[in-house]
Order: C-alpha cells, then structure tokens, then sequence
C-alpha cells in the first residue's frame, strides 16, 4: 500500500494548490473482509467552491461532503484490484482474522476494519515520512483519513497519520 500510495501522490498535477490529500476509507458491500482506499486530493479552488454552499468556512474545506470527485472518489483505488485483495486476504488469514460466509465473524469484523485503518495510517505517515508529498506538491500538506459509514473515525485517523502542526486547523475548528 504504501508503495502504491507514493505512486499516486507522485503523479498529483503540480502547482494546482492542492492543500490535502485523501484517503476514503471504503469496503465493497461494507464487508470488511474487502476494504479498499481511494487516494485523492483537494485544492484551495476546490473550497472556494464550496463556500457558498457549506454551512462555514471549516465544511467547505475540511468536509468530505464538499469534496470534489478527486477527494472524494481519489484518482487511484486501492485495494479492489485482483493483486491488492489477494494481498488483503493472505495477510488476514495470517492474522487469523479472515472468515467465510458462513462462519461467525465474531469480533473478527471489528478486528478487521481496525487493522485496514492501521494500514491506512501507516501508509499515509510513510507519504511525510518518505518526503513524498513534500516532493510532489513542494510542501507538506495533511493527509485525511475518512470513513463515509464512521464519520467520528476520520478524527483520530486524521491524528494518528500527521505531524500535529499540519492538521491544527483541521482539529481545531468549530465543528458544530
């Protein structure tokens, strides 16, 4: 993931003002044994977009509701791929958390969507980490990790996968 991650950042066009890049967090049929990651951005005109129809300057940037395609449905899917979900399925099964239809899942759903979400972190910190963002866009930007079913996760995932001082205004507004 987090190879396939600077792939796609890597290739974001320059100088468009992007100031986030995205992580919708997402499963087919909302089974978590088949999570998937669209990897997108959102750009300054994107929010200026928004403006008027967002209740407040916060919405318009940070909401996933304001989105554009690019941040919303990303530019790169990964995960719904034959090679991303064989991946997924062995190292679940390794884990011991993979299940079958007709097998109780017990907490393996919960313990499943927790791991994707470590994933996801993980390979959004790897992009700071590694400079990528820094080398594609010439500065650093968040990363937000959204979950469209959990809106409360993208919070603590945004937390976990940035540096603080990047996500004070994302963290800090008046969220109503």
């Amino acid at each position: 993931m987090e190879r396939v991650a600077e792939e796609v950042v890597g290739a974001f066009p320059a100088d468009t003002g992007i100031y986030a890049v995205t992580f919708r967090i997402d499963s087919v049929d909302q089974d978590p044994r088949f999570p998937y990651v669209a990897i997108g951005y959102t750009t300054e005109a994107d929010a200026a977009g928004a403006a008027g129809e967002a209740s407040d300057a916060w919405e318009a940037r940070w909401s996933y509701a304001f989105f554009p395609e690019t941040g919303l449905e990303g530019v790169r899917i990964l995960g719904r791929d034959p090679d991303g979900a064989d991946s997924h399925r062995r190292e679940a099964e390794s884990r011991g958390l993979w299940y079958e239809d007709d097998d109780e899942p017990d907490d393996r759903h919960e313990q499943l969507v927790e791991w994707f979400y470590e994933v996801c972190v993980a390979a959004a910190r790897h992009l700071h980490d590694s400079g990528t963002i820094v080398a594609a866009l010439g500065r650093p930007v968040p990363v937000i990790l959204y979950d469209m079913f959990d809106p409360d996760a993208m919070f603590q995932l945004t937390s976990h996968a940035n540096p603080a001082e990047l996500i004070t205004e994302f963290m800090t507004a008046d969220r109503g």
